[in-house]
């Protein structure tokens, strides 16, 4: 081969590269926000709690695939920069992942995960994700004391235009209720199950505060194709895997979050509603967490609602299999997606009787974050309801008494009520604001 050829062939394959890198650039760039092609500094770093949340952290976060060592630095906060002097340094695993939708571009990168332990309720901690040179900022985080108080920020479906429509409410939730303990989403956060676009607006929309605020996350439907959940779920989160023993299908979707005084439980409800042998499965494990149950506060998060904000679409199996033991251990509440719209009431079952009491029972709620939006059919459940509106909720316990409210997008107040703890069962204070119900249909 003459050096003249070489040379020709070496500059067509260098420029045939270059004309690749510059494609992917183009549509990352063409897609605002939507894709950021992995780099040597960590990206969409997100905190989870662990198993215990009030003493336990998980960190995920991803590089380019050429960066095969990370870490994760942890010191106790202080007032100035004096917490450098106290610093702990944790190994990550790393786990190869490759993008595989087949109308975006194939990447390649790395995610990496830590736990820690140990840590002291009601402390706060600052960390960072990397490697010398090529550190993150230090995020600065609460361990929750549930004993002192506990609050969530719950949400429902984002699914469609997450960063342009579904960030906004994430972030005014988060100005609005300032300061929480964990955020809990209830499935379909994003539309294509295997989408890094979408899974890249997600994590955008969120930004630091994923990165800040302990965040759970129960799949929907849309996680998942052919009952098979997106490779992303387990390579970019870091959750809890005290799901039911040695079932590999449920890691990291059965899951429960334990607190002093609040338990915090995740069903797969696509994997009960397509599979009745996950179904006997997470039921029989369910009833087994619950039993001796010694929380005083315990929430189910699931996709598919038990109660529907429309009648014909109310999940049968989760009310014929495991409304029954939400009712026999008292759950508190049942948070719920899925229907994409906003619906807020109780039900329990009357003795000997196929009637329910609408006073008693579990409170259920379905919600949603983003701005796909379904009609509402009033049903006797419902104490409240809303047609196409974006919400946040926010739960705050203190002691015996929990105060629920449910905001809109803008922030504005739409539903409240108060639950006091009461031997015999919980007494419900309603406290719905005058903002007149959004009701009516895609037809109106």
């Amino acid at each position: 081969m003459n050096i003249k050829f070489r040379t020709s062939l070496v500059l067509g394959l260098a420029i045939g590269l270059l004309t690749h890198l510059q494609s992917v650039a183009q549509i990352a760039d063409s897609i605002p926000g939507k894709m950021a092609i992995a780099g040597s500094r960590p990206d969409r770093i997100i905190l989870h709690p662990g198993e215990n949340g009030e003493t336990s952290i998980a960190v995920n976060w991803r590089t380019e695939s050429a960066v095969t060592e990370s870490f994760l630095e942890l010191a106790p906060a202080t007032p100035g920069p004096e917490f450098q002097k106290d610093v702990r340094k944790f190994s990550a695993s790393t786990s190869k992942f490759t993008t595989e939708k087949e109308d975006e571009p194939i990447l390649n990168f790395n995610n990496h995960a830590v736990k820690v332990d140990q840590l002291t309720p009601g402390a706060m901690y600052m960390y960072r994700v990397g490697k010398p040179g090529l550190w993150s900022e230090w995020f600065q985080i609460q361990m929750p004391d549930s004993k002192a108080g506990f609050s969530i920020l719950y949400y429902g479906d984002a699914q469609t235009n997450i960063l342009s429509q579904w960030s906004r409410v994430y972030r005014e939730s988060h100005l609005k209720s300032g300061r929480v303990d964990v955020t809990l989403h209830a499935g379909d956060l994003i539309n294509r199950h295997n989408s890094d676009l979408e899974w890249g607006e997600w994590f955008k929309g969120g930004a630091f505060l994923h990165s800040s605020i302990p965040t759970i996350m129960t799949p929907g439907n849309h996680e998942f194709r052919d009952v098979k959940i997106t490779e992303h779920w387990r390579a970019q989160f870091n959750l809890p895997s005290n799901g039911p023993i040695g079932v590999a299908e449920l890691q990291e979707t059965a899951y429960e979050v334990n607190y002093a005084d609040v338990k915090l439980i995740s069903l797969d409800t696509e994997q009960i509603d397509e599979s009745n042998e996950m179904l006997e499965i997470q039921k029989a494990w369910l009833r087994d967490i619950l039993t001796n149950n010694p929380k005083k506060w315990t929430f189910v998060f699931i996709h598919y609602p038990v109660y529907a904000t429309k009648a014909e679409r109310t999940n049968v199996k989760l009310l014929a299999d495991f409304r029954p033991i939400f009712e026999e251990f008292g759950v508190d509440m049942v948070l719920q997606g899925h229907d994409h719209a906003y619906a807020r009431g109780q039900a329990n079952t009357i003795a000997g009787s196929d009637k329910l009491d609408y006073d008693k029972g579990p409170v259920y709620v379905v919600s949603v974050a983003g701005p796909k939006m379904y009609d509402v059919n009033k049903q006797e459940w419902m104490v409240r309801s809303a047609f196409n509106t974006q919400l946040f909720q926010t739960i705050r316990i203190n002691g015996d008494e929990l105060v629920y409210e449910s905001y809109m997008g803008t922030g504005e107040l739409y539903d409240s009520f108060v639950m006091t703890k009461k031997k015999g069962g919980n007494k419900i204070v309603n406290k719905i604001p005058s903002t007149p119900e959004r009701t009516g249909s895609r037809n109106d």
